[in-house]
């Protein structure tokens, strides 16, 4: 019986020794055949031509774990999100239990937060982006009577537009003799014109808007800057707008409708307009003298609404807010991953009397718009 069970056991080592090398082998002939076909794959990349349409790789930052490293021909200065801290920077300890506003709504239903007043610390943010040696991109279109909002924005911003960081402005204008010659910048900040034509209408100078920004990222932003920010010149600045409210898309809730349920909403409603949005979509209103991100995310918007724009032209259509309607149709279906307060678009014929504002940081002056649009 002994001898009888011992054979079965050598039996069994045999058996298993085969299976094991035979596992073995074909695990050894799968690596070496992908091997192959790696440097196989490897060779003809190698020997792939550089030309415009297919730019060499080699140097070109990448912008994000798992993103390309370059889209639509164009590359994207790298933009690190990890947020590190100096050892001797000790920060306030944030209470699970003790939210810090409990009047407003401080995060979005997909988890985006809103900033407000009292919902970040300003030592703490500045510290993780500060490190990173950031340029800012700001536009700003200041065409016909507007100009003469230009120098007050300016002034506003040096004390209080992302103070600290690299800003480079870009001034959109038909007459560059009147953009402001003596103002002087802070260090590491720079202003660029650039000339566009006189346009018929004032709805034209919203409506090509998209389009302008778009080439201008084409052209050079995209080389120069790591974020973009669009911003309105009847504007001034009151306080921090900081680098609280970078993020890859970011946009601003209107102050005239946070208060109103979607349904009041001015929406573009016909369906002729490639922005127009169903009365049960939509989360919030996003005003459109400001907003902004990361180049590549800012570009894919602005090229987005310029095709819409030219959609609705082909067919004599006009949304009802011009580029602010296309805005807001684009951020219905891409969600903005940080949304400003109101704080940061206020508008000063409101009053300064809403409960819920602790500190306006930007906001529009109070102007004759009849008297300032020189067309109707």
């Amino acid at each position: 019986m002994i001898r009888k069970c011992e054979h079965w056991l050598l039996a069994l080592v045999i058996a298993g020794g085969m299976v094991l090398c035979w596992l073995v082998f074909s695990c050894c002939t799968s690596f070496s055949r992908n091997h192959k076909l790696d440097r196989q794959d490897s060779g003809v990349n190698h020997h792939l031509p550089e030309t415009p349409e297919t730019p060499p790789l080699q140097g070109i930052p990448r912008i994000g774990e798992g993103l390309s490293e370059y889209v639509e021909g164009l590359t994207w200065r790298q933009v690190n999100n990890q947020v590190v801290l100096n050892h001797r920077l000790q920060s306030n300890q944030a209470k699970l239990m003790e939210p810090v506003r409990t009047d407003v709504l401080t995060v979005t239903p997909w988890l985006a937060p809103i900033v407000w007043e009292g919902t970040f610390d300003p030592l703490v943010i500045d510290e993780a982006f500060r490190s990173h040696t950031l340029t800012i991109a700001t536009t700003v279109f200041a065409v016909g009577k507007y100009t003469r909002f230009l120098r007050d924005f300016l002034e506003s911003s040096e004390k209080h537009f992302m103070v600290g960081l690299d800003v480079h402005y870009y001034v959109f204008t038909d007459l560059p003799g009147d953009v402001p010659s003596n103002m002087t910048l802070g260090v590491g900040r720079l202003l660029s014109i650039v000339r566009v034509p006189k346009f018929d209408r004032w709805q034209e100078i919203s409506l090509r808007r998209m389009e302008l920004i778009q080439t201008a990222i084409e052209d050079h932003i995209h080389r120069e800057a790591h974020y973009i920010f669009c911003l309105d010149v009847d504007m001034m600045f009151h306080g921090r707008v900081g680098s609280e409210v970078l993020g890859r898309l970011v946009a601003a809730i209107h102050p005239w409708f946070y208060m109103y349920p979607r349904s009041q909403y001015p929406y573009e409603r016909r369906a002729v307009s490639t922005a127009s949005v169903p009365q049960d979509q939509g989360d919030f209103y996003y005003q459109a003298n400001i907003f902004g991100g990361v180049l590549e995310d800012v570009h894919r918007l602005t090229k987005t609404c310029r095709e819409n724009l030219e959609v609705d032209k082909s067919v004599g259509v006009e949304a009802v807010w011009q580029e602010e309607s296309h805005l807001n149709w684009y951020l219905v279906k891409n969600k903005p991953t940080k949304l400003l307060s109101p704080e940061y678009v206020w508008d000063d014929a409101r009053g300064r009397d809403a409960k819920e504002i602790k500190l306006v940081r930007f906001s529009s002056v109070i102007k004759n718009k009849a008297e300032v649009r020189e067309n109707p």
